[in-house]
């Protein structure tokens, strides 16, 4: 988001390279276990359960990060970066990516199509609402924020 300076300066509030490879790890714990507990009730096969959700454990944490730092470059009309309506899109545009890397995850263990789309599939709303959650919370958390003046420093 935007804030003025004490000097009156207006700045950017940036997330560090380290805020979001924390936000990465707390994300994907929590979608590790929803994926896990989705491919379980769906399969009925924990092994193959364990396999998706560790499996999306290395993957989605990669293609996490990198969705962090594409939103980091985002600047939002009005400023406001961390509000509800960019947590939602943000929320929405991680999702397409997260659903289609757990079909292709899903049907490399599975070879079953009907399978792999019902995991994307119910995972998609579970997972939009877990991942507002937890941007709503790191919204609320301080640390690892930069502040940068808007106009002399570059953006990382």
């Amino acid at each position: 988001m935007n804030t003025v300076s004490a000097e009156g300066k207006q700045q950017v509030i940036i997330n560090t390279y380290y805020r979001s490879l924390t936000k990465a790890i707390t994300w994907r714990i929590i979608g590790t276990l929803d994926t896990i507990l989705l491919s379980y009730l769906i399969l009925g096969d924990t092994t193959l359960a364990m396999s998706i959700g560790f499996t999306e454990l290395a993957s989605k944490t990669f293609l996490f990060f990198i969705h962090e730092r594409i939103w980091n470059k985002i600047r939002w009309k009005g400023g406001a970066v961390a509000s509800h309506l960019r947590s939602l899109i943000k929320s929405i545009s991680w999702r397409v990516v997260g659903t289609i890397d757990t079909i292709v995850i899903a049907m490399l263990y599975t070879s079953d199509p009907f399978a792999a789309f019902t995991i994307g599939g119910i995972e998609t709303s579970t997972k939009i609402a877990l991942f507002y959650l937890h941007e709503r919370v790191w919204s609320n958390i301080k640390w690892g924020l930069k502040f940068a003046d808007l106009h002399k420093e570059p953006l990382q």
